[in-house]
C-alpha cells in the first residue's frame, strides 16, 4: 500500500497517511498519525476553540444589521412575499399571490423565506435571514469536509477563505437564488466526500438529492460540479468498479427523483390552476430550463429563447464576445477581469497553483488516497465553473461567481496546509513561497482598482507575501518561532486584502438586479453596468419612466432605495390598497410589479414577465380578467427591468396597451398615467 517513491513524491503509509515528498518508507510508518491527533480523542485543544471563532465572525459578518439593503432584489422579494400569502403562490415561485406569473426561476430559493414570512410575518430580515443561516452552514460544512482529509487547520483555511470572499458576503446577505444554490452545492460536495471514505451509497444518493434541489434552485447551474463529483468517487471509492457504478447510478437517481418530482408536479398541474411560466414561450418549466435558463445564457440567443433579443433581463452578448456589459469579454481571463475579478479571484491563482501541485505530489498515492480525491472534488468545482462562467456568450452576471467560491476555498485549505505539512522538502517548499508571492502580488493588483480605498493596504500585503516567501526558501521555519512567524505573514498576505474587502462590502446595503461587491456598494469596481444604465437614462428623477410612443408617465422603475432598485409613488400607493379585486393594477414586466407590490401589499399582475416578452397575459385573457372585474387598474409604462419603459417588449402587452388606451379613460395619479378598468 506504500506509493513508490521519489525525491518529489508523497509516500502512502499502509494506514493511509500521506508524508511529505522525499520522505523514506521507514520515517512515514513512524510518523504520528496526525489525522488520529486530528479526528480523535488527541485532538488538539485548540481546535474546538478556533473553529467555534471562525462560525462565530462568519455569523456576525453575515448576520450584522442584514436588514441594511431593505427588498434587496425587489423582483425575488415580491415572489417570497407571494409565497408567504399563498400556498400555491409558494410552491410554484408566483411574483403574485394572485398567481398570474412566477418568477423566471424554478422556487426552491424562496421556500425557506416564504414560510418564515408566513410564521413570522413578511419582512426584509424574514427574507433574508435564511440567506445569512446558509452562508454560515455552508461555511460550516466546508469546514467539515476539508478538516475531514486534512486536518483542521486545513478546515480553518478553507472555511475562512469562503467566508471572507467578498462575492460570498454580498449573496449571504442578499435574496437572490445563489445563495441558497451554493448550499447546496457544499452539502452535496460535503456528502460525496463522506461517501468516499466508505464507500457509503446512501451518503451518495443524498448527494443526489441535495444536487436535484440545486437544480430546483437555479436549474442547469446546480448540475455544474457533477463530473467532478462523480470523478471522485469513481476514482477513490473504496470498492470495486461495479460498485462504484451502480453506486453513481444512485446518485443519479437521487437526482432524478427530487427535481423530477417538482417537474412532473409542475407539467401535471393544469395551466388554469397554477401561475405561467415566465421565462418560457410556451408556458413550460423544461423549455424553461433548456432554452432561458439554460442554452441561452451559456451560447447566447444564438441557441433560442424567444426572449425578444433578451436573454435573462440582458441585452444579448455578441458573437463570442460575450455581454461585456454585465460580466465582461468572454474569454479565459474573464474571472480576473475589471466585473468578476474583485468579486472572486483573490484566491483563485492560489487554488491553481496549490491544484496542480497537489495532483501532482499525490500522482503516486493509492487510488484511494484521499486527500487526491478531494482535489479532484474542490479542483473540478473549481476548473469546470470557472470555465462554464468564463466562456459563456449569453448573460452573465459577477455574482453568479458565488458558485466558485466554495471550489476555490477547498482547493486553498487542501493544498496549503498540505504544503505547509512537507516545507522540510524543496518542491514544495517553493511551491507555498510562490503561491504566497502570486497571491499578495495579486491581492494587491485588485486593491488597486480603486486606488482611494485603502491605499497602504497594497504595501502591507506585499512586504508580508515577500516576507513569508523569503522565509519559507531560507527555512526560518526550522525554529517554532520562526515557523509561527512565516505561518502568519503568509496568511496575511493571502487573506488579508479579501477579508478587508468582504467587511467592506458587508458594511453597505446592496438592492437591484446586479448586486456588486466593495466598499461603494452596489456599484462595485468598474463592473460594467451599460444594459441597465442606459435604460434608466431615460427614467426621470421624480420617477416617471417615458414609454417608446410618448406616453403618459409610469410611476415606477427610478433608481430607488438602493442602486438599481425601484419605488412606487405614494399616490399609486394609496390608490391600490384602497382596491378590493383578486389584482390591484396591471403593468408592464416584473420588476415594476415586483414594486407596486412591495409598497402596497396589493396583487399586481407583471404583463410579460422580467423582460416584457413573455406571452402573458394574451389580449383574450386580459379581457377575460377585466370582465370579471378581476382587476381594477391598468398602469402604463414599467417593462423589462422595470423601468424599461414603452409598452412592454411583447406583442402581447403592446396589443393590450393599445386596447386599454382605446377603451378606457386616463388619469393622471401624482405623475403616473393610471387607466380604471372596472365601475
Amino acid at each position: 500500500m506504500t506509493a513508490s517513491l521519489t525525491p518529489d513524491a508523497p509516500a502512502t503509509t499502509p494506514s493511509g497517511e500521506r508524508t511529505a515528498p522525499g520522505s523514506s518508507r521507514r520515517r512515514a510508518r513512524t510518523r504520528p498519525d496526525w489525522r488520529r491527533a486530528a479526528f480523535g480523542a488527541d485532538q488538539p485543544r485548540w481546535v474546538r476553540p478556533s473553529a467555534a471563532a471562525l462560525l462565530i465572525a462568519t455569523a456576525v459578518t453575515y448576520l450584522w444589521n442584514l436588514t441594511n439593503s431593505g427588498w434587496a432584489n425587489e423582483f425575488y422579494a415580491a415572489a417570497v412575499q407571494a409565497g408567504s400569502k399563498d400556498w400555491t403562490a409558494w410552491f410554484f415561485g408566483s411574483i403574485d399571490a394572485g398567481n398570474a406569473i412566477t418568477v423566471d426561476k424554478p422556487p426552491a430559493a424562496f421556500w425557506l423565506p416564504g414560510l418564515l414570512g408566513r410564521i413570522f410575518g413578511f419582512s426584509s430580515f424574514t427574507m433574508l435571514l435564511p440567506e445569512a443561516l446558509m452562508g454560515v452552514a455552508a461555511v460550516a460544512l466546508l469546514y467539515a469536509a476539508v478538516k475531514r482529509v486534512s486536518g483542521p487547520a486545513a478546515g480553518l483555511i478553507a472555511g475562512a477563505a469562503l467566508a471572507a470572499t467578498p462575492v460570498a458576503a454580498l449573496m449571504f446577505r442578499f435574496n437572490n437564488p445563489d445563495a441558497a444554490l451554493t448550499f447546496c452545492l457544499v452539502a452535496a460536495a460535503y456528502m460525496t466526500i463522506r461517501a468516499i471514505e466508505k464507500a457509503g451509497w446512501k451518503w451518495l444518493v443524498g448527494a443526489g438529492a441535495l444536487i436535484g434541489l440545486a437544480f430546483l434552485t437555479k436549474m442547469l447551474q446546480g448540475v455544474i460540479i457533477v463530473p467532478a463529483l462523480g470523478l471522485a468517487y469513481l476514482w477513490a471509492a473504496p470498492t470495486t468498479l461495479r460498485r462504484r457504478l451502480l453506486h453513481l447510478i444512485g446518485a443519479l437517481g437521487g437526482i432524478v427523483a427530487v427535481a423530477g418530482a417538482y417537474v412532473l408536479a409542475f407539467t401535471l398541474t393544469p395551466a388554469s390552476a397554477r401561475p405561467y411560466m415566465a421565462g418560457s414561450q410556451t408556458n413550460s418549466f423544461l423549455e424553461l430550463t433548456f432554452g432561458y435558463n439554460g442554452l441561452a445564457r451559456i451560447f447566447g440567443n444564438r441557441a433560442g429563447g424567444g426572449q425578444g433579443g433578451f436573454a435573462g433581463g440582458a441585452p444579448a452578448g455578441g458573437p463570442g464576445g460575450g455581454n461585456a456589459g454585465f460580466g465582461g469579454t468572454a474569454g479565459i481571463l474573464r474571472m480576473f477581469g475589471t466585473s468578476f475579478g474583485t468579486e472572486i479571484s483573490w484566491l483563485l491563482p492560489a487554488a491553481l497553483i496549490l491544484l496542480v501541485a497537489g495532483l501532482w505530489f499525490t500522482r503516486r498515492a493509492v487510488r484511494t488516497d484521499r486527500v487526491r480525491a478531494s482535489l479532484i472534488v474542490w479542483g473540478g468545482w473549481t476548473l469546470l465553473t470557472a470555465a462554464v462562467f468564463s466562456f459563456m456568450t449569453g448573460t452573465v452576471h459577477p455574482y453568479y461567481a458565488i458558485a466558485l467560491a466554495p471550489g476555490i476555498a477547498g482547493v486553498v485549505g487542501i493544498g496549503s496546509a498540505e504544503l505547509w505539512r512537507g516545507r522540510a522538502y524543496w518542491p514544495s517548499r517553493i511551491m507555498l513561497a510562490v503561491t504566497v508571492l502570486a497571491t499578495s502580488i495579486w491581492t494587491a493588483v485588485l486593491l488597486g482598482r480603486d486606488a482611494s480605498w485603502l491605499p497602504w493596504l497594497r504595501v502591507v500585503i506585499v512586504v508580508m507575501g515577500v516576507l513569508a516567501a523569503v522565509g519559507l526558501l531560507v527555512r526560518v521555519d526550522r525554529i517554532k518561532v520562526g515557523a509561527i512567524t512565516v505561518a502568519v505573514a503568509a496568511l496575511l498576505a493571502g487573506g488579508l486584502g479579501t477579508a478587508a474587502f468582504t467587511v467592506a462590502t458587508a458594511s453597505v446595503g446592496h438592492s437591484g438586479a446586479i448586486p456588486t461587491s466593495g466598499p461603494s456598494g452596489g456599484e462595485g469596481f468598474g463592473a460594467a453596468r451599460a444594459g441597465f444604465g442606459q435604460a434608466r437614462d431615460r427614467i426621470g428623477t421624480d420617477g416617471a419612466a417615458a414609454d417608446a410612443s410618448g406616453q403618459a408617465e409610469a410611476g415606477v422603475g427610478n433608481p430607488g432605495g438602493g442602486p438599481g432598485g425601484t419605488s412606487a409613488s405614494s399616490e399609486v400607493v394609496a390608490l391600490l390598497q384602497q382596491t378590493t379585486t383578486e389584482w390591484s393594477a396591471a403593468t408592464n414586466g416584473s420588476n415594476s410589479a415586483a414594486a407596486l407590490e412591495l409598497a402596497s401589499n396589493t396583487n399586481v399582475i407583471a404583463m410579460g414577465g422580467f423582460t416584457g416578452s413573455d406571452p402573458y397575459p394574451s389580449l383574450d385573457e386580459f379581457k377575460a380578467l377585466v370582465a370579471d372585474g378581476e382587476v381594477t387598474y391598468y398602469i402604463a409604462g414599467g417593462g423589462m427591468g422595470g423601468g424599461f419603459g414603452g409598452r412592454g417588449g411583447g406583442t402581447d402587452t403592446s396589443a393590450i396597451a393599445q386596447w386599454v388606451e382605446a377603451n378606457f379613460q386616463a388619469q393622471t395619479v401624482g405623475s403616473t398615467t393610471v387607466y380604471r378598468l372596472v365601475g
